[in-house]
């Protein structure tokens, strides 16, 4: 076979390899990062470093479990309209592949927080793991269940940069992150049922207990209890000495409109079965995120002179 070949063969092959580890679905772990941030330590260096080596270590984490889902589920992914285009349920990679990839991803994300960061967030690393497993080798077919362990993901994400810290994350902070990834969860699953129709259970079996209706209600309950519980973190006596002003609630109505814009993609663009892209390709979404972002940084990093210079 001519060297080109083989260069372009191998280069299809790497291409594959990422793809299955699903890099665009990293942004999901931006949530080590919450801790960071909300500290008032985002100018400290040593914070940072290890906060992004955290971030590292869930990205390999969440490809590793990426690779057992593909693994574990070939079969059904091929009856998918598009998950029947991931490399495992194309044959771009032979099956074993995901297994092959599950298993030294996930040692490695372990190796790399023990040796970098310590025991504590290498724990982390395990339990989510071993969570995820659990999920796809059965928990993911139990109704409820299986939205509510999507949500601990998120939980030991806030968790990972906490212990990379050694800081105690505010308990609002990780109730905001229970229900906003309840949130997510419930609209994911409403995304499917109205897209798969009648054939969603044979895609997913745990979607033949979902319907619209009931998937409304739990939608309106975690909305309601992520926006109180936001207000509640921002107003927070420790939340308004830590910042050194009470302008954090001024990110209030922020939240509430990226919700509300999310609710609008999930109910009249029919998005939201895939939450990363629904957020990053819609140009609201961003801008709110963005400006989000800029003021709540700006107000934990110099709340106090602002303070003093408005009033």
């Amino acid at each position: 076979m001519p060297s080109f070949m083989l260069r372009r063969t191998a280069v299809k092959q790497l291409l594959a390899i990422i793809a299955l580890m699903r890099p665009k679905q990293w942004v999901k772990n931006i949530f080590v990062f919450a801790v960071v941030i909300f500290s008032g330590l985002v100018a400290d260096i040593y914070a940072i470093t290890h906060t992004l080596i955290a971030f590292a270590s869930f990205c390999l984490a969440s490809s590793s479990i990426y690779c057992l889902n593909d693994y574990h589920d070939v079969e059904e992914d091929r009856l998918h309209p598009k998950k029947s285009k991931r490399p495992l349920a194309a044959g771009h990679l032979p099956v074993m592949a995901g297994l092959l990839g599950f298993v030294s991803l996930s040692l490695a994300s372990v190796a790399l927080s023990l040796e970098l960061l310590g025991k504590a967030p290498a724990v982390v690393i395990a339990l989510y793991l071993l969570l995820n497993v659990g999920y796809s080798l059965g928990l993911k077919h139990l109704v409820i269940i299986d939205v509510l362990i999507i949500s601990a993901g998120f939980v030991l994400r806030i968790l990972a940069g906490a212990t990379a810290l050694s800081v105690m994350p505010s308990a609002w902070l990780m109730l905001c992150g229970v229900t906003i990834s309840l949130f997510l969860g419930f609209t994911k699953r409403r995304a499917e049922v109205v897209m798969l129709g009648e054939e969603a259970s044979k895609h997913r079996p745990v979607l033949e207990h979902y319907s619209t209706g009931f998937l409304d209600q739990m939608i309106s309950i975690v909305t309601a209890a992520t926006v109180v519980l936001y207000a509640l973190y921002t107003v927070d006596d420790k939340t308004v000495a830590l910042v050194g002003s009470r302008m954090l609630v001024l990110s209030v109505p922020l939240v509430l409109y990226g919700i509300f814009r999310y609710l609008y993609l999930v109910y009249h663009t029919q998005g939201g079965g895939d939450p990363t892209r629904a957020v990053f390709t819609d140009g609201p979404m961003l801008a709110t995120g963005f400006v989000w972002a800029g003021l709540c940084l700006s107000i934990i990093l110099w709340g106090r002179e602002i303070g003093r210079v408005l009033f």
